[in-house]
């Protein structure tokens, strides 16, 4: 099994789920997440509370009755969940820190940053804090970035909103395209990914927190991106 579990116990799973598997796919045959755990479950409940792109990794939870599915489906409404997201960008940030907010539409398999007021137009926020590289061996960051020496940028994001693609397009849109990703990137980032030997999206759902629905007490787990242990 790809997908590996973090934490489990008789309401929730938590996993990591590796860069290139879909977190459900409708292809006949083909691997997903949700597929593999159904398996290691033999069968049994499995609700889908939230999904990463297929090229993104990172920690994803689900339920394991219903009544745990509706408090976590509530409390990922409600916006009581903390994740956060490494990537590794092409590019420097004005500022060490901020936010971006822009309106973003869904086209086909993209999305695509427009003015306020555009039809289907959803809002999307997100904020950045400039860190070096995390380590392999701990995997938290020192501290704020203060030059590269010729390394990746690395930011930590928190999103405020979850829409489609958001994180993927709203940095490439602001001059910051995420490392291996051959959607989003442009022709000088995906020639660095290649220098640098990069060839999967450098983005990965590093950290969550959340209210066990049973206990409400607070569930944190983190995990190491694999383009830092390579």
């Amino acid at each position: 099994m790809r997908t590996e579990i973090v934490y489990e116990d008789r309401d929730i799973l938590i996993c990591h789920k590796p860069p290139g598997l879909a977190t459900q796919s409708a292809r006949v045959g083909q691997p997903d997440a949700v597929s593999e755990l159904k398996n290691y479950l033999g069968g049994a409940y499995l609700g889908i509370i939230h999904r990463l792109d297929q090229p993104v990794e990172g920690l994803l939870v689900f339920a394991k009755n219903k009544k745990a599915a509706g408090a976590l489906c509530r409390q990922l409404e409600e916006g009581t969940w903390n994740k956060q997201y490494f990537a590794l960008v092409y590019g420097r940030p004005p500022k060490k820190s901020g936010e971006l907010a822009d309106y973003l539409c869904k086209e086909g398999n993209m999305a695509r940053v427009v003015p306020e007021g555009t039809p289907g137009a959803k809002k999307a926020v997100l904020q950045y804090r400039m860190r070096a590289v995390p380590d392999a061996a701990g995997c938290k960051p020192p501290g704020e970035e203060t030059q590269t020496g010729g390394r990746p940028v690395c930011l930590d994001i928190h999103i405020d909103t979850g829409r489609f693609h958001q994180i993927r397009c709203q940095l490439a849109h602001a001059g910051m395209p995420i490392l291996g990703d051959f959607k989003y990137g442009t022709a000088r980032s995906l020639e660095e990914s290649r220098r640098l030997g990069i060839f999967q999206t450098a983005l990965c759902a590093w950290r969550i927190s959340l209210q066990h629905p049973a206990t409400g007490k607070t569930i944190s787990c983190e995990i190491c991106p694999d383009w830092i242990k390579q």
